[in-house]
């Protein structure tokens, strides 16, 4: 029996994409097995840290790394970290932050439900520029004058959200910034493919950036990785390890933690309930090493079958236009764009993605743009004979309207 079944959930097909609240991502074979594999062995978890932090930096060109429970935790982790620094005595004060740095300065373009994440390290977000440019009442962001005139004695971070239409550019704001020594944190999240944003990020001057692992790098759900500075990484790795140690027995690596650099051991911190397993850590670190360019172009290809199969199955309806969402990024997840026309039909898009979800099994479609009629196909968690279940349920609802 289904493991799932068996506890009375049916599983569904989920062309939405790698949201989490439908199980995220397929992880791929060589993590399900890399995790099977660490299972079977105990190990302390600064060492794995440590050796999960000198993959994350030769793959992603930084100082160090970490693997966190999910990007968001990596956001308030990386948060706290630039709040602190190595001092452990203002660890312990979080999130209630007294007398040090606790303002996170962030574009209102670049404001989302996410960046709570920020201020569950115990930080103000100041909120600056006026995004006209997004808003359609003109071609303005915010500009760099707007951020190094919201820089105090007060600002610990400056937060970007890394989009394809994110202004400033990423460059710009570092450069601002730099006579300041204020670090910059990237939210990369969702931001793979293309590989190459690994890399980019650090190269352009990002001081910590976060990663999902659980969507396109296909790794266990609950994980993120965050790459960055080593001095930045070690705070991270203070906040969030369990600390319950005593003291000359404790010997954590020095590339991960520099002990001779602390007061003594730091309580608990902010992250400690946001623990990693060390098969996630493991698996987490399987599907970065995974994720190559070959690997890419083999999962482009996939999708793309899987996206025209869709497609194909279903151009015969009269009551609907199909257009396949393009990109100047050539990895880029391909889009299956349903345009309802609701009028013939007699039902919004909303009714039939209602439908579709009360079905057996449930069909799970894309709602970004449901309020205008649109159902999206996203192929990242298909194979053939989930795609040719879509066109026949779609079929269905629209046969009894020809």
């Amino acid at each position: 029996m289904d493991i799932y079944q068996k506890l009375g959930i049916n599983p569904i097909i989920n062309a939405a994409g790698t949201l989490t609240r439908l199980g995220g991502t397929i992880m791929l074979p060589e993590v399900r097995r890399a995790m099977e594999e660490a299972a079977e062995s105990l190990v302390p978890i600064e060492q794995l840290q440590a050796a999960a932090s000198r993959t994350i930096a030769e793959v992603c060109g930084s100082e160090a790394g970490y693997v966190v429970s999910g990007a968001a935790a990596g956001l308030t982790m990386a948060t706290a970290a630039c709040m602190v620094g190595l001092d452990i005595t203002k660890m312990d004060l979080l999130p209630f932050p007294r007398d040090i740095p606790d303002e996170v300065i962030i574009c209102r373009s670049h404001r989302n439900s996410y960046d709570h994440a920020y201020r569950a390290a115990g930080a103000k977000l100041i909120e600056i520029g006026v995004s006209d440019r997004l808003a359609g009442a003109g071609v303005r962001d915010t500009e760099l004058w707007e951020i190094e005139a919201a820089i105090t004695d007060r600002t610990a971070a400056i937060a970007y959200t890394a989009m394809p239409n994110s202004l400033p550019s990423l460059q710009q704001i570092k450069q601002t910034v730099l006579k300041y020594s204020i670090p910059v944190i990237v939210d990369g999240a969702a931001q793979l493919p293309p590989p190459s944003n690994l890399r980019r990020f650090i190269d352009v001057g990002a001081d910590l950036v976060c990663f999902s692992g659980g969507k396109a790098l296909r790794g266990p759900q609950a994980t993120g990785i965050i790459a960055g500075r080593r001095d930045l990484i070690a705070s991270i790795a203070l906040q969030h390890l369990d600390m319950d140690v005593t003291d000359p027995l404790w010997n954590p690596p020095s590339d991960l933690i520099p002990k001779e650099k602390l007061k003594g051991i730091p309580r608990h911190g902010i992250g400690r309930g946001f623990k990693v397993s060390k098969e996630q850590i493991v698996g987490a670190l399987a599907a970065l090493e995974s994720y190559t360019e070959k690997q890419c172009q083999k999962d482009q290809k996939q999708w793309q079958d899987i996206v025209h199969r869709v497609e194909q199955g279903l151009n015969t309806s009269n009551h609907i236009r199909l257009s396949v969402q393009s990109s100047n990024n050539r990895y880029a997840i391909p889009i299956l764009q349903i345009q309802i026309d609701e009028k013939s039909v007699g039902k919004s898009a909303l009714e039939i993605a209602a439908e579709l979800n009360r079905g057996n099994p449930p069909v799970y479609l894309g709602e970004k743009h449901i309020f205008e009629g649109i159902l999206l196909v996203n192929p990242i968690n298909l194979n053939e004979e989930a795609a040719d279940e879509i066109v026949r349920r779609l079929k269905d609802i629209f046969q009894v309207f020809k």
